[in-house]
């Protein structure tokens, strides 16, 4: 089982950017490692299910948005460091949630989290008006 560790959460003022990452350890049995393996970010917000944000392959060659980030998050990766990252732009109070990022068990993008089987613990953020 990969271990992720999500950080970088905060209180951010609307409109604000901030970037969250997701540092990848631990031994991956069957050979899905953090760098074979498509990662994805989900959030859940107090009160509601929790929700797919965005998804990259692999090898970063293809990325998927929910549409309500599209264009606002930007979705990447750096296989050499076992990292993961989400740029966020353009921040609404609406994007208040807990942030988790994920392991897939595909190497293409997912946006389903049965499709997932590694998950971090979250980071909190908070963004507000």
């Amino acid at each position: 089982q990969v271990q992720l560790v999500e950080s970088g959460g905060g209180l951010v003022q609307a409109g604000g950017s901030l970037r969250l990452s997701c540092a990848a350890s631990g031994r991956a049995f069957g050979g899905r490692t953090f760098s074979s393996r498509s990662m994805g970010w989900f959030r859940q917000a107090p009160g509601k299910a929790r929700e797919f944000v965005a998804s990259i392959s692999w090898n970063g060659d293809n990325t998927y948005y929910a549409d309500s980030v599209k264009g606002r998050f930007t979705i990447s990766r750096d296989n050499a460091k076992n990292a993961l990252y989400l740029q966020m732009h353009s921040l609404k109070p609406e994007d208040t949630a807990v942030y988790y990022c994920a392991k897939s068990i595909y190497t293409v993008v997912a946006w389903y989290d049965y499709e997932y089987e590694d998950w971090g613990q979250g980071t909190q953020l908070t963004v507000s008006s």
